[in-house]
């Protein structure tokens, strides 16, 4: 099994599907990556507010994986945008990770309403110029805050990590990143189970014509839209399963299908507006 890598606009290859951190318990993040990695994942998403990057850092030094085969990926919390503050924070993250260097560091969102996403970004400009992480982007960044920091610096983030799936696609978004190559990373990239998305006959079908769950069709869904994501379980079970996903391809009518469950109108939505988190 090799999971595809794609390679973003700053010449950086990133693993297409990685493991997620998100709500993984500080005191269960070390088992749980580790046995991601035993599975062959070698990209793995955190986040400083996660509060188990030291979990994750740890099974990253038991792995005994040579560091040039992973990516990780980690985030700069909302109330250290200003000033200095993205430099301490990420030289927190590192030291709690064990590393020298993240491959992937992203705002985390762009708490509009303190209006100092800018900032952060430029400052994240300077820590990828001085080594601290070899690629920089965004999380939940819509068009306008998009627009608003490449216009000002110039640079456009790597990648825009976004809650994204088939009920909640976010047209406008990765339209905007797909003239502007930027990639998408998909967040509860499975709809967080908070609503009935395996049920639909669109999931369902196709994975009873191919023999997989309604998890691994979705997943699939997204390789197949050229999406990155990294969907998160505590249980070996469930980690083996969401990687055996390169086995099958959906045809053109089940991606369509799965496409349209998207109502068009921004009620698929099953966490916070990024204009609301600040």
């Amino acid at each position: 099994m090799s999971v595809p890598e794609i390679t973003l606009n700053d010449g950086t290859r990133i693993p297409q599907l990685g493991y997620g951190t998100f709500k993984v318990p500080a005191d269960d993040a070390q088992r749980a990556v580790s046995e991601a990695l035993e599975l062959g994942y070698r990209h793995i998403d955190t986040a400083a507010v996660y509060g188990n990057e030291q979990g994750v850092g740890a099974a990253i030094a038991a792995s005994g994986i040579p560091r040039d085969e992973l990516f990780v990926t980690t985030k700069l919390w909302n109330d250290r945008h200003d000033g200095d503050q993205p430099r301490a924070a990420l030289g927190e993250s590192l030291e709690r990770l064990g590393l020298e260097q993240v491959d992937l560091y992203l705002i985390h969102w762009p708490t509009p309403a303190k209006d100092d996403y800018l900032h952060a970004w430029q400052r994240l400009i300077e820590l990828r110029a001085d080594g601290l992480a070899r690629s920089i982007g965004v999380s939940n960044f819509l068009v306008p805050h998009l627009e608003k920091i490449v216009t000002a610096t110039g640079v456009v983030p790597a990648v825009d990590q976004i809650e994204l799936h088939p009920a909640h696609q976010q047209p406008a978004v990765t339209a905007w990143a797909a003239a502007h190559d930027v990639r998408i990373e998909s967040w509860g990239p499975l709809g967080q189970g908070k609503y009935d998305l395996f049920g639909t006959p669109a999931v369902a079908g196709a994975a009873a014509a191919h023999g997989k769950t309604p998890a691994q069709v979705v997943i699939r869904w997204h390789l197949q839209h050229g999406y990155i994501l990294f969907p998160k379980s505590v249980h070996r079970e469930r980690l083996a399963e969401n990687i055996d996903v390169f086995d099958f391809v959906l045809t053109d009518d089940e991606v369509a299908a799965i496409d349209a469950l998207e109502p068009g109108d921004g009620s698929g939505r099953v966490s916070a507006h990024p204009d609301e988190v600040n």
